[in-house]
C-alpha cells in the first residue's frame, strides 16, 4: 500500500510531496503540474497575509537570534510565532526601555557615551518614524523589540549591537508590558471620574426627583434618583480605587532579570527603574520573567467595572422602555429600526452590556493561558497581549459611551410620578411608624402586612385608608400616622447616615461635587 510522505523544499513555500511505496522502492514526485499548482496558491496567499495591518514582508534576514541556526524558520512558522502585527502597540515604552537601558549602560562602561548618544539618537529618529507611519514593521523581524533594534543596527550600526547587553526579550516585554498596564491605567482612570462627573451632573439637574427602588425587580421603597445614581458613582470609585491599588503593585521594574537568571555584567538595576519612574526593581528575576499577575489584576479590575457599566446599561435599557417610560434619551445617543419606522433604540447602552462580555473573557482568555505554566517564561505569554489591548480598548469605549448618554439623557418626571403611587412602596415607613410607637419590629411587620393586603382587596393605597380602617387593624395607629404615608413623607423620614432621606443625599451629592470639582 502506498503512503503519502513530506519532505522539506526551500525553492518553493510548501512542503514538496513524495509517494513512498513498498520498502526498497523508489519514492515518486507527485506530478509536476499538480505540486506547481499548489505552491502557486500557497504563495499568492502569503503574500496577501503578509501585508495585513501594515506589517510588511521583505526578503528574509539572518535572525539577531540566528548565530546557531543552519536554516531558517518556514514561511508558516514565522506566521505563526510573529507578535509585530499586534505589540507595535508597545513601541513607545520599548523605545523608553531602551533609552534608559543605554544610558545605564553608558555610566557602567559597558558602552561608550559616543555609542550611546549614536542609540540615543537613532532611537528618537525610528521613533519620529513610527509616529509619522513612516517606519516599515516587518513580520521576519518577529516582534516589537526586534523591529526596533534591527531598524537601529541598518541606521547607525556597530553600536546598536551593544544595546541587547544584559537584555534579553523576556524582561523586555514585560517592562514593555508594565509601563503600558501603567499609562492604560491612568487613561481609564481619567475616563471613570469624566463618568462620574456626568452622573453628579444628571443627579444635579434632577434634584428632588422620588423614583420607586426595586429589589428583585419589584417596587420596594420610595428613593431619590440622586440616590441611584450615587450609587452608581460610588461603585466607579471603588473600580478606580482597584485600578490604583493594581498600579502600585504593577510598579517594579524586571528589567535587568534577563532570560531569568540575571547576568554577571555589573549593571544597575535601580538606575533603569528610576529612570523609567518604577518603585524599585523587582526582587527575584525569575519571578520578574515569569509574573503576570498584574496584567490577570488589571483585567480582573475591568471586567468588575464592566459589570457595573452593564448593570447601569440594564437598567437604563428598561427605564427607556414603554413599560417604564422613566427616561428619554435624545437623538444623538439613539438608533432606529431597518424596518420598523417608529423604533428609537438606547443602543449604545444595550452594548456597554453586550460590550461587559467580552471584557470578562479577556480576562478569563489570560487565567486559562497562564495556568500550569511552569517557571519561568514560556513563549505562551506571547498570547498575554491581545486580551489585555482588547479589555483595555472596550472599557474606555464603554466608559465614554456612558457619559455620552448620561448627559443626553431626559427623566420624564410626570410619567414617573404618575407610576409612584402603585406598589405600596411606604409600607415600610409605616412599619417604623408603629416601632416607634413601641411595637416589635416583627408585629409592626404583621400589622403592615395586614395592612397591605386590606388595600389590595379595596384596590387603594396605605394612605387612602381612613383611620378606623386603619384602627380595625391595630389600636395603635393614630392621627399621626398620615405623616408617614405617601411616598415624599417616606422618603421624608428617612435619616440614617448612607439613607436616601433629602439630608443624607444632599451631604452624599455635596461630597462628590467637591471631590470631583464640579462648579
Amino acid at each position: 500500500m502506498e503512503s503519502f510522505t513530506i519532505s522539506s523544499t526551500k525553492a518553493f513555500c510548501l512542503p514538496q510531496l513524495r509517494i513512498s511505496g513498498p520498502v526498497g522502492h523508489k519514492p515518486r514526485s507527485v506530478s509536476y503540474a499538480l505540486t506547481r499548482r499548489l505552491q502557486v496558491r500557497c504563495a499568492a496567499e502569503t503574500m496577501s497575509s503578509s501585508h495585513a495591518d501594515g506589517v510588511a514582508e521583505k526578503a528574509k534576514e539572518t535572525k539577531l537570534w540566528g548565530g546557531r541556526f543552519e536554516e531558517s524558520v518556514t514561511d508558516a512558522v514565522e506566521r505563526f510565532t510573529e507578535s509585530i502585527s499586534y505589540d507595535k502597540e508597545l513601541y513607545k515604552q520599548d523605545i523608553m526601555g531602551s533609552r534608559a537601558h543605554a544610558t545605564m549602560l553608558a555610566k557602567q562602561g559597558l558602552m561608550s557615551t559616543s555609542d550611546r548618544d549614536s542609540i540615543l539618537q537613532g532611537l528618537d529618529e525610528i521613533e519620529g518614524k513610527i509616529k509619522s507611519g513612516n517606519f516599515v514593521w516587518r513580520t521576519d523581524r518577529e516582534d516589537v523589540h526586534m523591529n526596533i533594534e534591527a531598524a537601529l543596527t541598518d541606521l547607525i550600526g556597530e553600536p546598536a549591537k551593544k544595546l541587547h547587553t544584559a537584555r534579553s526579550r523576556n524582561d523586555q516585554v514585560l517592562t514593555d508590558f508594565r509601563l503600558w498596564c501603567r499609562d492604560a491605567i491612568d487613561k481609564i482612570i481619567a475616563r471613570i471620574k469624566h463618568l462620574q462627573a456626568a452622573l453628579v451632573i444628571l443627579a444635579l439637574k434632577n434634584d428632588g426627583l422620588i423614583v420607586p427602588g426595586y429589589t428583585h425587580l419589584q417596587r420596594a421603597q420610595p428613593i431619590l434618583l440622586q440616590h441611584l445614581l450615587i450609587a452608581y458613582i460610588e461603585q466607579l470609585e471603588r473600580d478606580a480605587g482597584r485600578l490604583l491599588d493594581c498600579r502600585a503593585r504593577l510598579n517594579f521594574c524586571p528589567l535587568g532579570a534577563c532570560a531569568l537568571a540575571g547576568t554577571g555584567l555589573p549593571i544597575d538595576r535601580f538606575m533603569t527603574s528610576d529612570a523609567l519612574g518604577f518603585t524599585a526593581p523587582m526582587r527575584n528575576s525569575i519571578d520578574a520573567v515569569s509574573d503576570r499577575d498584574f496584567v490577570l489584576e488589571f483585567l480582573s479590575a475591568n471586567s468588575i467595572m464592566a459589570v457595573h457599566l452593564s448593570r447601569l446599561g440594564e437598567e437604563w435599557v428598561l427605564w427607556a422602555s414603554e413599560e417604564f417610560g422613566f427616561i428619554t434619551p435624545s437623538d444623538a445617543v439613539s438608533t432606529g429600526s431597518s424596518i420598523m419606522p417608529q423604533k428609537k433604540n438606547p443602543d449604545p447602552m444595550e452594548l456597554v452590556r453586550g460590550k461587559s462580555a467580552r471584557v470578562i473573557g479577556d480576562l478569563v482568555t489570560l487565567l486559562t493561558l497562564c495556568k500550569g505554566l511552569p517557571l519561568a517564561y514560556n513563549r505562551d505569554l506571547q498570547e498575554d497581549k491581545e486580551p489585555a489591548f482588547d479589555s483595555v480598548k472596550t472599557i474606555l469605549g464603554m466608559l465614554e459611551v456612558s457619559a455620552e448618554f448620561a448627559q443626553n439623557v431626559t427623566f420624564n418626571r410626570e410619567r414617573i410620578q404618575k407610576a409612584l403611587p402603585a406598589g405600596h412602596l411606604d409600607a415600610t415607613t409605616l412599619a417604623d411608624y408603629l416601632v416607634k410607637k413601641g411595637v416589635p419590629f416583627r408585629t409592626s411587620h404583621d400589622i403592615v402586612g395586614r395592612s397591605v393586603a386590606f388595600c389590595v382587596s379595596k384596590g387603594c393605597q396605605l394612605q387612602d385608608l381612613h383611620l378606623d380602617e386603619l384602627r380595625s387593624i391595630s389600636s395603635v395607629f393614630d392621627e399621626d400616622v398620615y405623616e408617614y404615608l405617601g411616598v415624599e413623607n417616606a422618603v421624608k423620614k428617612f435619616s440614617s447616615y448612607g439613607s436616601t432621606g433629602s439630608e443624607c443625599v444632599s451631604s452624599q451629592l455635596g461630597y462628590w461635587v467637591t471631590k470631583l470639582g464640579i462648579n
